[in-house]
This record gives C-alpha cells, sequence and structure tokens, in this order.
C-alpha cells in the first residue's frame, strides 16, 4: 500500500517534475516552532520534509546539524514529543515526514514500539544513520508501512550500492559526496557517476543531499536526480533567526528559490 512518500513521488513523475526535500531538526527553537515551520515549508514549496530527532552524539552530522540537535535538547525534545509534533503537523499538512536519526534513541524506545507510534502519528519514513542494512534483523526486522531509507556513499562498492538498493523503501539518499552534513561551494564532481550506478540497481527514486545550499546547486543536482535535499543551509537560517518575531518567515523565505530551482 502506498503513503505520502510514495504517492509524492508518483505526481512529481507524473508532472516531470523533480522533487525538494528539506531539513529541520525538531525542537529547533522549540517543538512549537518546528510544527509552524512544517507548514511553511510546504507552502514554500518543500515536498518532503526531514525531521531529525535530536541524538547527543549526531556522527554524520557537521557543526551546524550538531548544534541544532543540542538546541533541540535543550528545549526538552525527546522521541514522544517529536511523535506529538507530528500529530499536530497532520492537523494542518499532509506533507510527507520522514524522521532522520540514529539508532540509540529508537533502541532506548523501543524498536517496534517507535515504528508502531511513528506510523499512528502519521511518520512516512525513518532514516537511521547508523544501522546498515546487516544488522537490521531480528528486533529490528518489524513489519511496518514506514518505510526504510538507505543511504549510499560515493565510496559505496557497486556490490554493496546492489544490496543497500534491494533493502531500500520510499527512496534512496544518495550522499553527494565524503565527510559530514555542511555547506558546500560546488556540488560533487562524481554526482552523475554516483546517481548512475544506483540507477542501475533500483527503480526508486534517488534523492541526493550533503552539502547542497543555493539555488544554482540545487538546479544542477535536480538534472541528475528525482529530488534535491537541503539541510545545514536551512537550518544554519533558523539559527540566526531564532528569536525573532518573523522567524518562521524568513526561514521561508530563504527557502523558496531552492525548491523553485528544482522545478525548473
Amino acid at each position: 500500500m502506498q503513503n505520502r512518500i510514495d504517492q509524492t513521488f508518483d505526481r512529481l513523475r507524473s508532472s516531470g517534475q523533480k522533487g525538494f526535500i528539506a531539513y529541520i531538526g525538531a525542537g529547533d527553537p522549540t517543538l512549537a516552532g518546528t510544527e509552524a515551520l512544517a507548514v511553511a515549508l510546504e507552502e514554500a514549496g518543500v515536498d518532503l520534509l526531514e525531521l531529525g530527532v535530536p541524538f547527543s552524539d549526531p556522527l554524520a552530522d557537521g557543526v551546524v546539524n550538531q548544534q541544532a540537535a543540542l538546541r533541540g535538547l535543550a528545549s526538552g525534545t525527546t522521541v514522544r514529543g517529536v511523535f506529538d509534533s507530528v500529530r499536530n503537523i497532520r492537523n494542518r499538512s499532509q506533507i510527507p515526514i520522514v524522521l532522520y536519526t540514529y539508532l540509540n534513541p529508537v533502541y532506548r524506545f523501543g524498536f517496534a514500539q517507535f515504528l508502531r507510534e511513528a506510523e499512528a502519528v502519521g511518520v512516512d519514513g525513518v532514516l537511521l544513520l547508523d544501522l546498515p542494512p546487516d544488522e537490521d534483523f531480528g528486533e529490528f526486522d518489524v513489519p511496518s508501512k514506514v518505510r526504510r531509507i538507505r543511504l549510499i556513499a560515493p565510496t559505496t562498492p557497486q556490490a554493496r550500492v546492489v544490496e543497500l538498493a534491494r533493502r531500500a523503501e520510499g527512496f534512496v539518499y544518495y550522499v553527494s559526496r565524503e565527510g559530514v552534513t555542511g555547506e558546500q561551494t560546488t556540488v560533487s564532481d562524481t554526482l552523475a557517476a554516483g546517481v548512475a550506478s544506483i540507477r542501475a540497481a533500483t527503480d526508486l527514486p534517488i534523492a541526493v543531499g550533503f552539502g547542497i545550499s543555493t539555488p544554482e546547486q540545487a538546479r544542477e543536482v535536480a538534472l541528475q536526480a528525482d529530488a534535491v535535499v537541503v539541510g545545514s543551509a536551512i537550518v544554519k537560517r533558523i539559527a540566526e533567526f531564532s528569536g525573532q518575531p518573523d522567524l518562521v518567515e524568513r526561514v521561508a523565505e530563504f527557502v523558496r528559490p531552492l525548491a523553485a530551482a528544482t522545478k525548473r
């Protein structure tokens, strides 16, 4: 059965468009702020929202997203608080939501319980940065409508690309460059080859992220990918405008041209 992720990519494909995915840290600056941002980002052209569940040791993230996770923890954000916020967002929006997180908070919550509650409140996908498919069995192998998004990196051997793609659901997240999240001045020169290697292994949509921060970069990446992911550049503006009454409007204003660039 299709969920919002599948429906969104079907709609984009049928209209010949590419998707725009925004990442923000849940609870940064507050969970109420996260809910307001989610609605405003959809109105600004975002097709899918990634919510980072704050964790004390986000090893895949650069300093901007690390600080967002710390701000989320400082604001009292928990896994259950994130679920409550998703439930509130669902009262106003049907934008697909993927929870971006690490295994530790999910394991402590209880993996099966996490997936049950995520599905119940309206989460569409989960991206666990540090749970490889080789370990995704036993207590982690839980039937769910929540799509399990997989990461593939430029350094991933082709045999491994095939295995990761086989275990992926919803879409494949291609990390466009080595290292951690963060703004970059150029698009990776290995992007086309990396995307081609994944397309040879799966029919799932391919979203490309890590380092994209300008409309020009978003437009360039959209020529290769099915969706473009921007995170750190948005999170940086949330930090910059935090405490200002027009935070939501200013972040949406920053995102609007990024989203529009993927549609041209």
